[in-house]
């Protein structure tokens, strides 16, 4: 992503409207869907905004913080994603003439006209946002962004950032305890297009999946938008659509260094399953295998000589589509190249997966072909946490695992419960108050910083007023619960990492943070989970991460609390 320098904004028109070119010269893309607009909001947004400006009081400047109450899936950790949408968003903020027209139809007919000129002028030239960098690890009642600029502005903004980033971090979420059961050697194939809800469903999960740890996904659009990994083989419908060997009418096949030439592949997949058949170490495992799934196979290694992995469970897994599968593997071996392997798509994965090992290990004793044994095996299936989990405690010998529609569709939990709550107006700090003392927010303009231990593990947030000095590596702090006054500690941090930085500086002339490539946003995801003490991480019973305030900002939360806060009367 290139840098975007501030000032005004124009119209790219040479480039299909996709970009826009500021006049300092920065250019930034588009966001990814088209129906990220300004109406991408709700209708109470505009009827705000107008009440704002029919008193006055739209460019009073207000500061909202953006963050989450719990952790999703039962865990103690979250995963942010969606920065770089809301950026864009940002970035591209203009009402055309067709949205103005369709407010005006939408608001009371006694609107004003000047309210629409108003919305005719806006943009977010005069936004900051102060924001934790994308792919880090995060935790409940720390701002993820803090969005500060005229108060009809910032709250047209509410509803599409609350949207980018609800979805985007609680996939990335779920991608990361996926690939915390699976283990870092696994690898992790994202499938769940066809289960995701809707297209941008479906585009946003392959998206964030990936930098939730996920090495590849399915789905081509995703591939191409974002420079993912692609991976995919063949369907049943591919296995099932063969009858014989006598559809395949071109058998020829050239050797891997192209210098000779197999002109009956398919007899020499057949010779190599007799031999299979009649083997010292196999004789007895298999008897006639599925000719029809046998030439689907074939067919497909011919096609894909390089890429041969063949999905082995259209019939019967190990008496019909692991022999097959191997016979066609070492008819390509005999000509130089090297099959990737087999995918188990029903059945009990670590029972089959065990077998099928077995199978190629044998192979390589009986007919010594190198690394036969380490053939490579994928399993689908529905898989989630709870199956992989239960996997690993049966023992299994699955390279990788594809992974859709609990996955893509988050189904142990629908939505993170993402807020954005005002917290200073005019520079007045605002709180918002509840019985539900987890519904609390935190007033005034606020910094947020990281503290680590000797081990090297992060040992609690804490959240200071914006003026307050920063800790200090070394330097006694008291930490305090937000509401709770017994729970409170000391901490000498041994590394400070402040989690606010400046995305879009606004009017402010302040430097703003590079958007890294989604790559980069991958590695900082990784490496933050590996920085994480395992007892935060664990599935079952993980220990709380504690989120804190500084003792002034504790006392001033109290004070505020005490003051805002009706008295009742007894009779």
């Amino acid at each position: 992503m290139e840098a975007l320098a501030n000032g005004p904004i124009k119209q790219d028109n040479r480039n299909g409207g996709k970009k826009q070119e500021n006049l300092n010269g920065g250019i930034i893309d588009r966001p990814t869907n088209p129906m990220v607009t300004p109406l991408l909001t709700d209708l109470y947004q505009f009827t705000m905004a107008y009440a704002y400006w029919k008193a006055g009081k739209q460019n009073e400047r207000a500061v909202f913080d953006l963050y989450f109450r719990k952790n999703p899936f039962g865990g103690e950790y979250t995963v942010f994603a969606g920065l770089e949408d809301c950026i864009k968003f940002v970035a591209h903020f203009k009402f055309t003439e067709d949205e103005i027209a369709f407010v005006r139809a939408s608001l009371p007919p006694s609107c004003e006209d000047g309210f629409f000129d108003y919305l005719r002028g806006i943009d977010c030239s005069d936004i900051e946002i102060y924001a934790i960098s994308e792919g880090s690890v995060v935790f409940p009642k720390v701002p993820l962004m803090r969005v500060e600029g005229p108060i009809a502005v910032v709250q047209l903004l509410e509803t599409p950032f609350v949207n980018l980033i609800n979805y985007a971090s609680l996939v990335a979420t779920n991608a990361a305890r996926h690939r915390f059961v699976a283990g870092k050697s696994k690898l992790l194939l994202e499938f769940g297009l066809r289960r995701a809800q809707g297209p941008d469903g479906g585009i946003s999960a392959s998206k964030y999946c990936y930098m939730g740890g996920f090495d590849a996904t399915s789905n081509v659009a995703a591939g191409k938008l974002f420079g993912i990994p692609l991976r995919g083989t063949h369907s049943h419908a591919f296995v099932s659509s063969f009858l014989s060997h006598d559809e395949i009418i071109e058998k020829s096949l050239r050797s891997h260094d192209g210098k000779t030439i197999c002109e009956d592949f398919v007899s020499l997949v057949h010779t190599w399953l007799s031999k299979l058949k009649w083997s010292n170490l196999l004789a007895g495992i298999f008897g006639e295998t599925n000719q029809s799934e046998l030439a689907a196979f074939t067919l497909y290694a011919l096609a894909f000589p390089n890429h041969f992995l063949a999905l082995v469970d259209t019939y019967d897994v190990m008496r019909s589509g692991i022999p097959n599968f191997c016979a066609v593997a070492l008819a390509l071996n005999d000509l130089g190249y090297k099959a990737v392997g087999i995918r188990l798509d029903s059945g009990d994965l670590a029972y089959l997966s065990c077998e099928a090992r077995k199978f190629f290990h044998s192979i390589e004793m009986e007919f010594g072909v190198p690394d036969f044994g380490k053939m490579g095996i994928t399993a689908s299936n529905d898989l989630n946490e709870e199956t992989l989990d239960a996997l690993n405690k049966q023992g299994h010998e699955v390279d990788a695992f594809g992974i859709g529609t609990h996955l893509v569709t988050c189904y142990a939990q629908p939505a993170l419960g993402v807020v954005f709550k005002l917290v200073e107006i005019n520079n007045q700090p605002r709180i918002k108050l509840s019985e539900d003392v987890s519904k609390v927010s935190i007033p005034c303009k606020k910094r947020s910083f990281r503290l680590y231990g000797k081990e090297g593990y992060p040992l609690v947030d804490i959240i200071t007023g914006e003026n307050e000095p920063s800790p200090k590596v070394g330097e006694r702090i008291l930490c305090r619960h937000p509401f709770n006054e017994s729970k409170r500690a000391y901490v000498v941090p041994q590394r400070v990492e402040e989690l606010l930085k400046c995305f879009w500086p606004g009017k402010s002339g302040k430097a703003r943070e590079e958007l890294p490539p989604i790559k980069e946003i991958r590695q900082r995801c990784i490496k933050q989970l590996e920085q994480m003490r395992p007892d935060h991480m664990r599935r079952l019973n993980p220990t709380p991460y504690k989120v804190s305030v500084s003792a002034k900002l504790y006392d001033f939360i109290h004070f505020l609390w005490l003051n805002e806060a009706p008295v009742g009367e007894l009779q």
